[in-house]
């Protein structure tokens, strides 16, 4: 049998996987088939193989097949797939809320599509923005008298309001100025598997459906970062000023040997500072959850900051420079570097976490890096395009 029919096979067999250790692990055919009792020193030899010679998608998919195949191929799995900040490679969901990759960046395009107010995340498989890449996120508008929502969802057609896929939310107030990412995480006990659907993206596009869920955090929406845009309006005050504050996340993980908290780590770093709300309670704690966290709060904890573009006497117009990752001027483009000061930060080298910028009408780059996520990284982007009264 071929490499491919091989991988065929396993994934026409396969089913999704889900973490969780309290509840019975699903019965099938291949559980006590010749499959899962293969040795583990040969098991553990394949996986490695693949993991090495398999790096990027479409291909990835065939570590995903197999890690669905039954329980001791997940266990394998487990042992040999590295976290995205280790290995750079982006392979289950949750790799999605996990810190980007350390040592390079992640270049991903945001496409929107106006017509439905929704927006779709995909990992570059080529330099081309031409192309369909690996679809990794979805995000949904929904616009209120007094709020704007973006639900965050890892499947490309359902963002309806209760849905298992969705993973996060966006909300900005009135304005547009503030805006809080949440991060819905369901309880041990809410674990499910999730049936997979027919994408309208291409083959190579199409969400992963494994849905990976952590024990060690109770169900809730946790306020992971909030973001706030400087009064400007009309532009009086020149180029856009936006800050993010990473509740999640501490200041010491842009320093060398930092660390940032992986989803599982949570609730057990933060559980008393930021609170959990179930989505229907957001509206009566609006007020609340829009304003940015307290001087205590903010100790220790993670900030982003824009960088200020440099006026270009010759072309007269404010410029950053994306390395060719930007090709229209947009009051929407930005970098965001880690800064502790009151000053924006303007040093050329310091490391840019995040770079958003548009090369096409509906058509948008995201770059991103350690410590923050892609579901991160694709909300402060959402905010960004977000129209703000009170900013532009």
């Amino acid at each position: 049998m071929s490499l491919k029919s091989f991988f065929l096979d396993m994934r026409s067999r396969s089913r999704p996987v889900v973490q969780d250790s309290s509840a019975p692990e699903p019965r099938d055919d291949l559980e006590h088939s010749g499959w899962a009792n293969m040795p583990s020193e040969l098991l553990r030899d394949i996986f490695m193989r693949i993991e090495e010679s398999e790096a990027l998608w479409p291909l990835r998919k065939s570590v995903v097949a197999c890690a669905g195949v039954c329980r001791s191929w997940r266990i394998i799995s487990k042992e040999i797939v590295l976290t995205l900040e280790v290995s750079g490679r982006l392979t289950f969901p949750i790799s999605l809320k996990q810190p980007g990759p350390r040592d390079n960046i992640l270049r991903c395009f945001i496409k929107r599509n106006s017509s439905n107010q929704t927006y779709y995340l995909f990992l570059n498989l080529t330099n081309a923005l031409t192309e369909d890449g690996k679809f990794l996120l979805a995000a949904h508008k929904w616009k209120r008298p007094t709020y704007t929502d973006y639900d965050i969802s890892l499947c490309a057609e359902d963002s309806s309001k209760g849905s298992d896929t969705i993973v996060g939310k966006l909300r900005s107030n009135f304005l547009g100025t503030k805006f809080t990412i949440f991060d819905k995480q369901p309880s041990h006990s809410e674990a499910k598997i999730t049936k997979s659907t027919k994408s309208t993206q291409s083959r190579s596009s199409r969400p992963v459906h494994l849905n990976e869920v952590s024990s060690n955090v109770p169900s809730g929406n946790y306020p992971v970062a909030h973001i706030s845009y400087e009064l400007n309006v009309l532009g009086s005050r020149g180029p856009r000023r936006m800050q993010c504050v990473m509740d999640a996340i501490p200041a010491s993980a842009v320093e060398p040997g930092g660390v940032a908290p992986t989803l599982a780590e949570l609730s057990l770093r933060n559980i008393e500072l930021i609170p959990s709300f179930p989505f229907w309670r957001l509206n009566s704690d609006m007020d609340s959850l829009m304003c940015k966290p307290s001087d205590s709060q903010e100790d220790g904890i993670l900030m982003l900051r824009n960088k200020t573009p440099r006026w270009h006497e010759q072309l007269q117009c404010w410029c950053l420079n994306f390395h060719g990752r930007v090709t229209i001027a947009s009051v929407k483009n930005f970098q965001l570097v880690a800064s502790r000061e009151d000053e924006q930060p303007t040093d050329d080298h310091d490391t840019i976490i995040l770079q958003f910028g548009k090369v096409g009408k509906d058509l948008f780059t995201m770059d991103y890096r350690y410590p923050i996520s892609a579901f991160l990284a694709f909300a402060i982007c959402l905010s960004s395009i977000d129209t703000k009264i009170a900013c532009e």
